[in-house]
């Protein structure tokens, strides 16, 4: 049995004490939803377009040939995890229990957000990895990867847009376009899982 020591028991409560402080202060706000959705928009454009270019005009050292070859997996795991978390936040608000709602869907943003870092640190290592697949597996696999590709593209304002809303206490807009964002973010997700098994039993 682990023994959480006295001084990292109170700063994990004064870390989740100054979250709900944020939260609720954030909800009591009145803070037009016009700007920053423009600043979602425009951020999400602009790192959008540095993926672009660390997918397609990065080039890899080979220095790091062979090494931190699990981030790949790790960038499945985290978005298997992601999949279940919403999974989860979805029976959840189901059954009206918005705080296990909030609390699930922040940590599928979490686990988004990891997944996000290991992904650019992976392809800033490594760059991408060829499909060398043929024949109607390549034609699926290409299918999945160009709608997984497609759909993060949407998910990345849309998400920052509903978790606004939802923080803000816009909850009918919140729920408005939760009913987009909630299937889109899943089906990329999972779909990255599928392109990591796609790439494990062909590449890797």
């Amino acid at each position: 049995m682990i023994v959480m020591l006295p001084p990292l028991r109170r700063a994990l409560f004064d870390f989740r004490m100054d979250f709900c402080d944020l939260i609720i202060s954030m909800e009591r706000a009145e803070i037009s939803p016009r700007p920053v959705v423009g600043a979602i928009v425009v951020l999400s454009g602009v790192a959008v377009s540095f993926l672009l270019w660390l997918l397609y005009a990065h080039r890899a050292s080979a220095d790091f040939a062979g090494r931190w070859m699990f981030l790949p997996a790790l960038n499945a795991l985290l978005n298997g995890l992601c999949a279940i978390a919403l999974c989860v936040g979805l029976y959840f608000i189901k059954h009206h229990n918005r705080e296990a709602h909030r609390t699930s869907m922040l940590l599928a943003f979490a686990l988004s957000s990891a997944f996000l870092i290991s992904y650019i640190v992976n392809h800033a290592l490594h760059g991408d990895t060829i499909f060398p697949g043929h024949g109607p597996v390549r034609t699926l696999y290409l299918s999945i990867l160009a709608s997984h590709i497609i759909l993060s593209v949407v998910a990345l304002p849309m998400v920052l847009t509903t978790f606004f809303f939802s923080l803000t206490g816009r909850f009918a807009m919140h729920r408005r376009i939760a009913r987009f964002t909630f299937p889109i973010w899943l089906y990329v997700s999972i779909t990255g899982v599928v392109v990591f098994a796609f790439l494990k039993a062909y590449a890797y």
